[in-house]
């Protein structure tokens, strides 16, 4: 069975949440501290409403379902650049699968997805930030052609954490 990928619809607001928190609990275990997950699971409610308030205005922001077989599996965000020095770039924001479905080649079929749709949209250049603990996404992210530009900044998820910049150069090559 394949996936679909939708756009996400504000009654969609739950699921999305509950999605969200479990592939973070999936793909951040180990390097974002068990608090902070904790956190998250108590906030579920607080977390649902502010994800159906950016779902209904998000702005420059595409929110995205991956269902298969009627159930949520998968997120995905694109959107206008963020970053300052890259201001013609397309950004993927966010892109996670639960657990169960990694190694199926679903995760390559969302980047596809979202590397069309920001060609669409007329970028030539894509980017995304991934943190510099989490081995497995930059595994991935190499494997499709992203690199490291050499960007890092600091975050706070729990604790400071270092995120890299990986950059998709040309998108119709």
């Amino acid at each position: 069975m394949d996936i679909t990928i939708r756009k996400a619809l504000p009654e969609d607001a739950r699921e999305y949440t509950v999605c969200h928190i479990s592939c973070w609990l999936s793909a951040y275990q180990g390097i974002i501290p068990d608090e902070y997950f904790n956190g998250m699971l108590a906030e579920q409610e607080q977390r649902t409403e502010r994800c159906r308030q950016a779902i209904s205005a998000p702005g420059d922001c595409e929110f995205y379902c991956v269902m298969y077989a009627g159930r949520m599996i998968g997120r995905l965000i694109i959107s206008n650049s963020r970053d300052e020095d890259k201001p013609d770039a397309g950004e993927i924001n966010a892109i996670y699968l639960i657990k169960e479905f990694w190694n199926r080649g679903y995760g390559g079929e969302m980047l596809d997805f979202a590397m069309n749709a920001l060609k669409h949209k007329g970028y030539n250049e894509v980017f995304l930030w991934v943190l510099e603990e989490n081995e497995r996404a930059k595994r991935f992210y190499e494997k499709h052609n992203f690199v490291f530009d050499g960007t890092k900044k600091e975050i706070v998820v729990g604790k400071p954490l270092i995120e890299i910049r990986y950059v998709f150069g040309n998108l119709y090559s």
